[in-house]
């Protein structure tokens, strides 16, 4: 994401020496905290012992992982592309454009698919969500058709009101960078610049008073990155430019648990694809993958093989491994059981930062969308590209297989969505 068009900082008195100078925001024993550059300096130095230094223990922390990669080395007896030489080759893709949403004023940022496989939502830097009918009943004839849209919804997220139809309901917010559906399909989640991440129910009814059950549920010291429900519509997890990730009680707005590791924004997070999956992973511009357990709050395994930021983290369908999507213009897959990269997707061709990916639903493919208008798709064990994706006029923000696999959905700087089948 070294190429947005959008900086977003915070200005505004020290909480130690009171001064109006730009801040870091950090935590002390759970409590978050904005120090300046000179008393974050400071405070660091207190802390050392008698012959410390900061050279000397930033030296003594890049001794101790070479000594991890090494250990993680001797436990490397084979690559997955060694593993996958007897499996058959991916057969000829015939995947075309089926539909294109248009209703978008701006950048499209963030999409998701609703788990009854039709519906999807949309965020977008015109300050708007909108929720898509993604195929019509129409039976008998192309159930895609790239020229109809029908039964869209919109929510107008901007410093006047949100619209659903005929309902508004206040949210100063433009750039709506996070979105995701309840897992219910009652609700839709959604945050960006305001800090926020707030949680609008849905109706059908167009006489239902919205404003009134609109919440606000999350609040960071930052932009709000990515947003995702847990199993149920009760509690949300989310991830902030601040460096933090956190868990949210949706009823009361409470904070659960909170995340703490990222040393830079966190750009993306992904839940464990169980029902009863305790952990997820999270990227940011730190070049760090952080896989975290939601019920401690630690970190639990790190992997640090990007050269630029993650703009994207996705779990393999199993949740036994993820992959990531980084502006070094690679994708890499993780085994969580090796607790190592065992791929890299990248070709010599492909010079442009990967900005998002998704696995089909048998695991075999990895979809990744690319900073030049294309999408990628790559066969995961053999580490090959095997299609090119295009169609899009701007950046690829996001990608996302339908749950039921038969559709792919991709979300565009050039204002529209695109289904794929």
């Amino acid at each position: 994401m070294c190429d947005q068009t959008f900086m977003a900082a915070t200005f505004g008195p020290c909480d130690s020496c009171s001064k109006a100078s730009p801040l870091m925001n950090i935590y002390i024993k759970s409590e978050a905290t904005n120090y300046c550059s000179f008393c974050m300096e400071v405070m660091a130095c207190q802390g050392l012992t008698k012959g410390e230094s900061l050279a000397s223990l930033k030296k003594e922390s890049d001794s101790l992982k070479k000594k991890l990669e090494e250990e993680r080395g001797k436990l490397n007896d084979v690559e997955l592309h060694q593993v996958a030489e007897k499996v058959e080759l991916v057969g000829a893709l015939s995947i075309k454009t089926r539909r294109v949403l248009k209703g978008h004023g701006n950048k499209v940022l963030c999409t998701d698919w609703c788990k009854d496989r039709r519906r999807l939502v949309s965020s977008s830097q015109d300050g708007k969500v909108i929720v898509w009918d993604a195929f019509t009943l129409n039976k008998g004839s192309d159930a895609l058709n790239a020229a109809q849209i029908s039964n869209t919804r919109h929510i107008q997220l901007c410093s006047c009101c949100v619209y659903v139809d005929e309902h508004g309901v206040t949210l100063p917010c433009t750039w709506v960078m996070a979105c995701a559906y309840a897992p219910s399909g009652c609700a839709v989640a959604c945050g960006g610049l305001d800090n926020k991440c707030s949680v609008i129910p849905l109706s059908l009814d167009s006489t239902e008073n919205l404003a009134a059950k609109k919440k606000s549920v999350a609040m960071h010291t930052n932009y709000v990155s990515g947003c995702t429900f847990t199993s149920s519509d009760m509690q949300l997890l989310t991830s902030s430019g601040d460096g933090t990730c956190a868990l949210w009680d949706v009823e009361s707005g409470q904070l659960l648990q909170s995340f703490h590791g990222h040393t830079a924004d966190i750009l993306s997070l992904d839940l464990a694809p169980s029902e009863t999956g305790n952990t997820f992973v999270s990227g940011g511009c730190d070049m760090k993958a952080n896989v975290w357990d939601m019920r401690s709050g630690q970190n639990i395994q790190s992997f640090e093989s990007h050269e630029s930021d993650i703009n994207c983290v996705k779990y393999y369908p199993s949740g036994d491994a993820f992959a990531s999507a980084s502006d070094d213009a690679t994708c890499r897959f993780y085994d969580l059981r090796a607790d190592r990269e065992v791929a890299v997707y990248q070709k010599d061709s492909v010079i442009f930062g990967a900005t998002s990916v998704d696995f089909s639903l048998s695991g075999r493919l990895l979809f990744a969308g690319y900073n030049d208008y294309t999408i990628n798709v790559w066969d995961a064990l053999k580490g090959t590209r095997v299609s090119i994706l295009f169609g899009h006029e701007n950046r690829v923000s996001s990608v996302r297989v339908s749950p039921d696999g038969t559709a792919l959905c991709s979300a565009s700087w050039d204002n529209t969505l695109r289904i794929w089948a």
